[in-house]
């Protein structure tokens, strides 16, 4: 990955969009170059999507809860994570060190949801404990995260010399 492919990613963090027409206006990278590197990318697998982001509100998931899960396992902590993964709502799933072992994020229609999504924290053998948290407001969520950085950061730390 070079200065140029980190341009782009950056134009798509900012712009909200992978339009290779809009990225070129944002980065005078011509046309038929961003094509190029945007095919290169999704190959390495650093492009997973096309960005169609959704509003979880407008879509009619606008509880949030966050699940702190304290687990106790014999076996494999993959396979207590991918258990709890399968979780139906659970969007974002991290392994966490001290006293948490994984924190969920689940987005649900409402709260008859929150409660059957605890529920079936409870049927995980390996789930000692839970702590959930209802989220009132997001107040900052960036869902692509080099939109955060410079594009000066991004080279320095990143781009292939």
């Amino acid at each position: 990955m070079d200065e140029r492919d980190l341009r782009i990613l950056k134009a798509i963090a900012d712009l909200g969009t992978g339009s290779p027409e809009r990225i070129h206006e944002e980065t005078d990278i011509p046309v038929s170059t961003v094509h190029y590197r945007l095919n290169n990318l999704r190959e390495a697998g650093v492009i997973r999507n096309d960005l169609y982001d959704l509003d979880l509100d407008a879509l009619g998931l606008g509880v949030t809860v966050l699940v702190e899960v304290l687990a106790d396992y014999a076996g494999e902590h993959e396979d207590v994570a991918g258990t709890i993964a399968d979780i139906e709502g659970v969007t974002t799933l991290l392994s966490t060190m001290g006293e948490t072992d994984f924190v969920a994020v689940a987005h649900l229609p409402d709260d008859d949801a929150v409660g059957r999504l605890l529920r079936e924290f409870e049927r995980v053998p390996a789930v000692e404990r839970t702590n959930s948290t209802y989220v009132i407001e997001t107040l900052y969520d960036d869902a692509r995260a080099l939109s955060s950085y410079s594009l000066e950061s991004l080279v320095a730390a990143l781009a292939d010399e």
